[in-house]
């Protein structure tokens, strides 16, 4: 649980340092690579290439392609069309990625959760209500693609250390990296905008926190506390950054922000996070 609160207080000034600093002045493609590139870095020292079965080799990689390396592509491009505050709530819906997955992968579904879900879309409704946009449409889709990322590859991670049984997961936690590097490195050299790749020495300190700090040791820290608790615990705890992210946003750059729909869409959005705790105490006393 340390590692989840550790890695919660961390990731709070990510959404911000991204939103005032780098998007829409530097490539998003680039600056996902990047970050991924120093991640993998970090790990790369302390990788067992021998003696590892390949198939576990080739879980990890997929597992971190999909819950950084594509999750990166569709979070990063999301701050083209929305505000910092909006991303940091939209990602209240990643507990329910997480749970429906875990779920799946111990082949059960539980429908209640569909409650909980449309409570919390509900929220997000009324936040941009009288503003709804196709850009406000294709920036929230954006944040979805990228919740259930990382919902996909949380549970798919935790599944897959406790079939295994992994004791030293620093051992083979390169290749989570590693998954991710090749994909960011195909979207940049696919979709990146070479014209828009320098940056700045205050860009460049904030991809080295990033990449090293946020990803490199933060994914790490978070996989290895997700697979100690319990699959509601993980998806609750997805959520315990958003307040801090919001309020790192409004008081340190004193963002204009509508605070009274802001205020109802998320009385909203907990209310389904408090349904969604109590619907998986009941299924768990079944």
């Amino acid at each position: 649980m340390k590692y989840l609160i550790i890695v919660t207080i961390v990731w709070a000034f990510s959404f911000s340092l991204i939103g005032e600093f780098l998007a829409g002045r530097i490539d998003s493609y680039f600056a996902v690579f990047v970050r991924v590139a120093l991640a993998s870095l970090v790990f790369l020292p302390f990788t067992k290439f021998r003696n590892i079965r390949f198939d576990l080799q080739i879980s990890l990689m997929a597992i971190g392609a999909v819950q950084i390396g594509i999750m990166y592509l569709f979070y990063y491009n999301s701050f083209l069309y929305l505000s910092v505050a909006e991303i940091a709530l939209f990602t209240i819906f990643t507990p329910f990625y997480v749970t429906f997955v875990y779920d799946i992968c111990l082949k059960r579904f539980r429908a209640l959760y569909l409650i909980s879900v449309g409570i919390a879309v509900f929220g997000a409704f009324v936040i941009r209500y009288n503003d709804i946009s196709s850009d406000f449409v294709i920036g929230f889709l954006l944040v979805q693609g990228a919740n259930l990322c990382f919902g996909v590859g949380q549970s798919a991670y935790k599944v897959l250390i406790e079939k295994h049984d992994l004791k030293n997961q620093s051992e083979v936690f390169g290749y989570f990296h590693f998954g991710a590097f090749f994909v960011t490195l195909f979207a940049f050299l696919t979709f990146g905008d070479f014209a828009k790749i320098s940056v700045d020495f205050t860009q460049g300190l904030i991809l080295l926190w990033l990449g090293v700090v946020a990803s490199g040791i933060g994914y790490f820290m978070w996989n290895k506390g997700g697979v100690s608790v319990d699959s509601g615990v993980l998806a609750i705890m997805n959520n315990a950054l958003i307040p801090v992210a919001i309020i790192v946003n409004l008081i340190i750059w004193q963002k204009d922000i509508e605070f009274i729909k802001l205020f109802l869409g998320s009385i909203f959005i907990i209310l389904s996070l408090i349904i969604h705790v109590k619907i998986m105490r009941f299924y768990n006393k079944q």
